[in-house]
């Protein structure tokens, strides 16, 4: 990091300056030979599917489908493991497995991929936001108290970021209140909670195979619980339940309309081997991003990400807050010129540099819920006629506001495959903006 502070502690390159590094960082290919030959195996297999909508020996998918689910069950400590197209299918079938339905309320965050809150709405629930932690960015216990009601059937608490949510206070209201707790742990696969994986500290939990994500497939998800029931219902709803619960002896039939959320034979071939490279991806990742958040909180405007006691937190992307007030100019401000100091990384080069500010807007402002527009010309299910009527307006979670607008920036130059001179880069543009930060003010004006 010395050469970068030596060369550069000068005109900052949003003012027309030299920046800190032009050449490209590197991409996060987790894909080699091991999946190449994973796929060579299946197309020679000549299946590429195994799927048949109804109660037959092909309900339940291919033989790597099948191994895949095992091995992930297996690695994760889990009874049951159910693999689909996405994770967004999997939240959704998690809801219709565990009985969720029309005017039911499920407890949201405001700080999640959007699907994290649509979902109930595909089974005629309502979602209510609760806000998140200031810290940790997960839903806070205390917010969601305040918003149970005797509607509420259900939690969706997100590990965001890869850091696992507040499991011991949140699972003792769900108990409290005989709530069920869906764990999105998509950004979080192999962080755990006091020994225990993220994505298995709830009653069901799911993961992402999405190809930005720690492991991929391209697409893909994958759903994991301990109860045999669930099970069987998540793996009716992935492959069109309705054609097949009468052979399956199914007695319970609500939500038992199902889609089709089947998984095909390479994306399991490929999701076997990924699988074998987490924990090493992992560990570089973790390692990176300790050795970068040590540095950078040593700049008196930065809050470093703070880790929940007797947590390890998977680093899906790196999050930090901003104080503007000792900064004396606007995290926005502040962040773009880093990010002029900076260069795009391979392969996501129309993205620009992978430094970012705010994440999401709270998912309560989209459209979707300001205007309380559902399915059908009647915007169902928000005008059920014996439904509650949920606000959504401005400043319903102050934090996940303040955090979107004010204080929270992350950036993506933390993986596997960054090195240490590609990191001290990135502490190098964040300390030649802060050293010059007086060029901001003055330019600004």
């Amino acid at each position: 990091m010395e050469r970068n502070l030596k060369s550069t502690m000068s005109k900052l390159a949003i003012n027309g300056g030299q920046p800190v590094r032009t050449r490209l960082f590197p991409a996060y290919r987790t894909i080699g030979i091991e999946e190449k030959r994973a796929v060579n195996r299946v197309l020679d297999s000549g299946v590429l599917s195994r799927y048949l909508g109804s109660w037959h020996q092909g309900f339940y998918g291919g033989p790597e489908v099948q191994a895949f689910e095992k091995e992930w069950a297996r690695y994760f400590k889990v009874k049951h493991a159910v693999a689909v197209n996405s994770a967004s299918s999997a939240i959704q079938a998690a809801l219709g497995a565990v009985g969720i339905g029309p005017g039911d309320e499920v407890i949201v965050t405001p700080y999640s991929m959007c699907i994290s809150a649509t979902a109930p709405l595909f089974y005629g629930a309502i979602p209510v936001f609760a806000d998140i932690e200031e810290d940790y960015f997960c839903l806070n216990p205390a917010s969601i108290e305040k918003k149970i009601t005797n509607r509420t059937k259900a939690i969706i608490a997100v590990d965001l970021f890869g850091q696992p949510y507040d499991a011991d206070a949140i699972n003792k209201l769900a108990k409290k209140h005989n709530l069920l707790v869906i764990e999105d742990a998509a950004q979080a696969p192999g962080a755990k909670h006091k020994g225990k994986f993220a994505g298995t500290l709830g009653d069901i939990g799911i993961y992402s195979l999405n190809y930005h994500k720690h492991i991929h497939t391209g697409e893909g998800g994958v759903i994991v619980t301990d109860n045999d029931e669930w099970a069987k219902r998540l793996r009716l709803i992935r492959n069109h339940a309705e054609a097949a619960i009468e052979d399956a002896k199914t007695k319970d039939l609500t939500n038992m309309v199902g889609y089709n959320f089947r998984m095909t034979e390479i994306q399991a071939a490929i999701g076997r081997e990924q699988l074998k490279k987490l924990r090493a991806l992992l560990k570089k990742r973790v390692k990176n991003c300790e050795y970068i958040a040590s540095r950078l909180a040593r700049i008196p405007c930065i809050i470093a990400p703070k880790i929940r006691k007797g947590v390890s937190h998977a680093y899906y992307v790196h999050a930090f807050r901003f104080d503007e007030n000792k900064a004396g100019i606007s995290r926005d401000k502040f962040i773009e010129a880093v990010r002029a100091e900076l260069a795009p990384t391979q392969t996501r080069e129309d993205e620009g540099p992978l430094v970012s500010f705010g994440y999401v807007k709270p998912l309560y402002r989209m459209p979707v819920f300001q205007r309380k527009t559902g399915f059908g010309k009647a915007n169902y299910p928000f005008n059920l006629p014996n439904g509650r009527k949920v606000s959504y307006k401005r400043g319903l979670c102050p934090v996940a506001e303040r955090m979107h607008y004010k204080e929270l920036f992350f950036h993506d130059i933390m993986h596997s495959f960054i090195s240490r001179e590609d990191a001290d880069d990135v502490i190098g543009a964040f300390i030649k903006v802060y050293k010059n930060i007086e060029q901001l003010i003055t330019y600004g004006k």
